[in-house]
């Protein structure tokens, strides 16, 4: 019988695999509109480098230019005669906007005639930025929303009125060319105008919205960002056709039927988990403790994006903390396991795409000379699961559909 761990990984590789988007985009051009002028190119996002292949690949020579826009790490090589860049994330940085200004000097000439496909996946919020308030600034504020526990909803409400490019302003700056997005949901629920803070698509958010969020969260505005929130963001557009091609609810069934193929009962619990990360993962422990002992082999499946109060000086991220979060609840079980994953490989600001606890894990720990309360509250997941092997190492998958959850009991 295969180990709880080699069927995490066996779960994680297929449902990965399973949402990368080639083959979604591929589809998804078949509805891309007649090109009377130029077609330009434009990718942001995780999966930038994997969405541009693939339209590389159907299109060719009939792009007359381009620009990718991905995470540093995240590109695989040139593709054709497209510039590929890479910026910083989850805070944006000085690339960030070399890499906005190279994208609107793209479209800045494009006429009636021409027609701008835009691909779109997570992490074009920070990835792709026109700051129109001092960077600085804007910095500032992402982070503090991160470390505080703002959820992504929150975040790119804020990030939208801080923005020239956000909330359906790029598709302005694109008129009067056509716009056709192709868009990969890394957003509970699908809300177009939040992934990457929907530079193409109408804003449902509004400013008296994001000033109640910055007073849930402390922030201290200056004028100028004071300014930037009070100015409205577009709540329609012309022009703009729109495409989703995958999402978590993808992910979740693909993880369905690999454990099903596993040997497990797989049971789907939601594809909009949300809370605090080592809630989930407790949670998932207890659930999994239940179920230890029912003679049935069991998989309780999760699919959304927690969050990380940040109060200590730890590395880590969501998913470990899911893990380590389940550790103490786990203790002793021979037959159960916790684990989660973010579906574009990476984790938080490290080199993993999260985290695996089993029932001997809090033992491991123990005799590592680790307290998984103490690491939790130091935010130190990274450094307690490398101590014990629970690292999920992935390297970028090239997609990003939230994060996948699972606690499993082998009987």
């Amino acid at each position: 019988m295969s180990t709880l761990r080699q069927d995490a990984d066996a779960i994680i590789q297929r449902a990965f695999h399973d949402a990368a988007p080639d083959a979604a985009v591929k589809r998804a051009l078949v509805d891309l509109p007649e090109i009377r002028g130029r077609l330009a190119l434009v990718a942001i996002g995780k999966a930038a480098w994997q969405m541009a292949n693939a339209a590389y690949e159907t299109l060719g020579a009939g792009i007359d230019s381009g620009v990718v826009v991905t995470k540093t790490g995240h590109a695989r090589g040139p593709i054709g005669e497209l510039t590929v860049l890479e910026g910083g994330h989850p805070i944006p940085d000085a690339r960030s906007y070399a890499a906005a200004d190279a994208v609107l000097r793209l479209v800045d000439p494009l006429g009636p005639d021409d027609l701008v496909l835009f691909l779109v996946s997570g992490g074009g919020s920070a990835l792709f930025e026109k700051p129109s308030i001092p960077p600085e600034e804007t910095q500032d504020i992402t982070q503090k929303l991160l470390a505080r526990g703002a959820d992504i909803v929150e975040i790119n409400t804020v990030r939208k009125r801080l923005s020239d490019v956000k909330g359906g302003r790029f598709a302005q700056r694109c008129a009067p060319a056509r716009v056709f997005s192709v868009v990969l949901s890394d957003v509970l629920g699908d809300r177009l105008d939040m992934i990457a803070s929907g530079p193409a698509y109408p804003d449902a958010s509004t400013r008296e919205e994001a000033f109640a969020i910055a007073a849930k969260y402390g922030l201290k505005l200056s004028d100028s960002a004071r300014g930037a929130f009070e100015r409205e963001t577009p709540k329609t557009l012309e022009r703009v056709e729109t495409r989703i091609v995958g999402s978590v609810r993808q992910l979740c069934a693909s993880a369905e039927a690999a454990c099903r193929e596993l040997g497990y009962e797989p049971v789907v619990l939601t594809d909009r988990l949300s809370c605090e990360a080592r809630e989930a993962g407790s949670f998932l422990a207890s659930v999994a403790r239940f179920h230890a002992n029912s003679g049935r082999s069991l998989a309780f499946i999760a699919g959304g994006e927690t969050v990380v109060h940040v109060t200590g000086t730890g590395l880590g991220g969501r998913n470990q903390e899911i893990a380590l979060g389940a550790a103490t609840g786990l203790a002793g079980l021979s037959n159960c396991a916790v684990f989660s994953a973010g579906s574009d490989g990476t984790d938080g600001p490290t080199d993993a795409a999260g985290g695996f606890c089993s029932g001997e894990s809090y033992a491991a720990l123990k005799r590592a000379g680790i307290d998984p309360a103490d690491a939790l509250r130091n935010n130190d997941a990274y450094h307690a699961l490398q101590a014990i092997g629970g690292l999920i190492i992935t390297g970028p998958t090239g997609t990003n559909v939230n994060d996948l959850t699972c606690a499993l009991v082998r009987n």
